[in-house]
């Protein structure tokens, strides 16, 4: 089962605790939009002069094939970019976990995590990261490739395993300082 987006502030502002974890990650597009550019262009000109030469033979349905093909072509190309606009933000701190979803249409949904409960884990059947606490399931990092996801998980893990550690010494503190 998926966990709802909880109603918290769309900025995570600066942390007032101690930061155990704070990353940031989106997809990585190889193909700058300058190189986008200057390629569209060429397969215009491509397009124009392979569609004018049917023209010339006379097979004029042809040439609107080589147009609509960049045109799809184009699209493809537009739509990738703008899945490229997710953001995802983790923060682990000593009061809670949260992490926080930009969508490519700009949309932000944020979820709170007992970290005490929450735990990491890759899951390969899927090829994300899915943080896990009472029963609530959230998929994170489905466009990232599988070394990333491996490197978030061990870092996120060993974050969660120093906030445990943590939280035992302050409330062995707290007794300690009890009993005097």
């Amino acid at each position: 089962m998926d966990s709802q987006p909880q109603h918290l502030s769309a900025e995570i502002g600066p942390p007032h605790h101690p930061v155990y974890f704070d990353a940031q990650w989106q997809p990585s597009r190889s193909l700058p939009p300058r190189v986008f550019a200057l390629l569209m262009t060429g397969l215009a000109i491509i397009s124009f002069l392979a569609g004018y030469f049917f023209l010339r033979l006379g097979a004029w349905p042809v040439a609107g094939f080589f147009g609509l093909d960049l045109a799809l072509f184009y699209l493809a190309f537009r739509l990738n970019y703008r899945s490229g606009r997710i953001h995802e933000w983790v923060r682990l701190d000593a009061q809670d976990l949260v992490v926080r979803r930009q969508t490519p249409k700009g949309e932000v949904f944020a979820w709170r995590f007992e970290p005490t409960w929450a735990r990491i884990e890759d899951d390969a059947a899927i090829r994300a990261l899915s943080l896990r606490s009472h029963g609530r399931r959230l998929v994170l990092a489905k466009f990232l490739n599988e070394d990333e996801r491996i490197e978030i998980a061990r870092r996120l893990d060993a974050a969660l395993a120093a906030w445990s550690a943590d939280l035992v010494r302050r409330d062995l503190t707290k007794m300690n300082s009890g009993q005097d």
